[in-house]
Parts: structure tokens; sequence; C-alpha cells
């Protein structure tokens, strides 16, 4: 079976740009829409591949996420770069490492690990703070890799006055699926690196505004891919519409859909009735 014939599930867990929709304080008409789809919490997916549940970002949203999807259990968390509108939330993963006892594999560039190291240094600190989150960090570039079931991990035991103590890792077998890592670039000037993943027939990429020729070739024979757009004109960090249009041409993706979205564009209804037959503004619980 070849990478593009392995099905997977996406959920759009939050699909509005770094201050959401609404946006706080602001009167405009996108902000006060009563349309649902207009909604939208911070930019992050779900996705279902091979067995495996796996989180795309984790922003300042994530439990509220959680909550609203039923999320209980992540194989992996995969980040593309280290904003906090992507990873703000990663705090609230604590509460899977007490309910499902292991703890929680993110994946992300060094860059973005330095990042979090200092974002977050009570939970890489030693000796440990108690009930601090328990990560488990793998370092990737864009070439391809693996996310393993976390039920090979090891076991943490909590104990109160301790912390947790950490097990062997049960003797189970391990799932594993391989992730396509897209490199781009959230400045075109190359400052700020942004890993886009394909999983299998569906590529979720955002917070670009260039990808390079060659990483092109990662995105052929897609049944949908995702990239980003805050609005209609040149932005300095993101695609532009006629930008993001040009890169679903080129993919050629049965389907294609618009992530990251910020109240500078229409609401939903008028934003779908003005793109092509084949291009969809996503929205917050879209499943494809």
């Amino acid at each position: 079976m070849t990478i593009s014939e392995q099905k997977a599930r996406l959920t759009f867990l939050g699909t509005g740009t770094s201050s959401g929709i609404p946006m706080l304080g602001c009167k405009c008409e996108v902000c006060h829409s009563g349309d649902p789809k207009d909604k939208r919490l911070r930019a992050s997916a779900l996705v279902e591949y091979g067995g495996l549940s796996i989180l795309v970002d984790c922003g300042p949203d994530f439990r509220a996420q959680a909550i609203r999807a039923g999320i209980t259990h992540l194989d992996g968390i995969l980040l593309t770069h280290n904003h906090m509108d992507h990873v703000g939330g990663l705090d609230d993963t604590r509460a899977l490492n007490l309910c499902e006892s292991h703890p929680v594999n993110i994946y992300c560039e060094k860059y973005v690990e330095d990042s979090l190291r200092r974002s977050y240094a009570y939970a890489f600190a030693e000796p440990r703070y108690q009930g601090a989150p328990e990560w488990k960090m793998h370092t990737i570039d864009n070439r391809p890799f693996k996310v393993y079931s976390n039920a090979g991990d090891e076991v943490l035991k909590w104990e109160k006055g301790f912390g947790y103590h950490h097990l062997p890792a049960e003797n189970v077998e391990v799932k594993s699926v391989e992730v396509i890592p897209i490199q781009g670039w959230h400045l075109k000037e190359k400052q700020i690196s942004v890993l886009g993943y394909r999983f299998g027939n569906i590529a979720y990429l955002t917070d670009m505004n260039l990808i390079e020729d060659e990483e092109f070739e990662k995105l052929k024979g897609l049944d949908a891919v995702t990239i980003n757009c805050v609005k209609p004109g040149p932005h300095h960090s993101h695609f532009s519409l006629q930008e993001c249009l040009d890169f679903f041409g080129r993919v050629n993706a049965r389907t294609s859909y618009i992530t990251h979205l910020s109240h500078l564009l229409p609401c939903h209804e008028e934003f779908e009735r003005m793109l092509p037959e084949n291009v969809h503004p996503a929205y917050d619980g879209l499943t494809i």
C-alpha cells in the first residue's frame, strides 16, 4: 500500500488565528456572527491514523477542544512551531498523565523543544516538581519519522507527597505509523521554520507563507490538504487568499481546506460562496 492509499481521519479542533474568533473586544460582523461555524478556537487538529490518535498543535484552547471532542487518549503530539497559539495548552496534558498513566510524547524540531524548555521550565526541572506534566520529547526534522502507540511507554504511578514513580514499560504490542513532514516558513526570510504533516491521504499545513519547490513532491496524490490564510490580501507571515488558492492549484488534491482564519475574512457562508467548488473554509468540529 502506498502512502497516499493509507486513509486518515482528521478533525479540526480549532480553525482560528492567534486571537481566535470572536476576537476579544471586537465589534465586527464576523466576531458577532450567530453562525456556530464562525466561532473559531485556536488552530489545532486531531488525526486518527493507523489505530493511533495524534494531536497536531496544542494551543491555549486545548482543554476546551479536548472536552468538546471527547479526547481521553493521545499517542503523540506533533508541533508545527513554537508560537503560543500552537503550544500554549501543553500544561493541560498533565491530566492525561494521570488518567492514562503514561508520559505524553511530543514530536518537534530542536528549536521548538529549546523554546518549550524556556517557557515550561518547571516541566523539565530536576528534581521534579510534583504534578508537573510528564513529557517524552522526540526531535524531528523534515525527514519522515514514525509515531508509536503510547501503550509501550513507561508506566506512571502517582504517590501523594512524592509525585510519579516511573515503572518499566508494559509488554504489549506497539503500533506505529509513518508521518511525512513538509517544511515551510512562517516568514519568507526563513526566520521561523514550520512543519506541516502528511498522514497517508491527508496533509495538514498551517502558519506558512513560503514552501520551497522540493517539498511539493511530498504532497502528490492527496485526497485532502489544508493550508492557512488570515486575510484576503498580503500578510507578512501567512498566505494571502490568492497565494492559498495558488498553493491548492499546485497540489491538486481532491478537496482543499483553509484554516487559521481571522475576522478579516468574510463570515463562513459568504466565504464558502466565494471559493472554487473544491475549496472550503474549515470550521471547528469538521471531520474529513
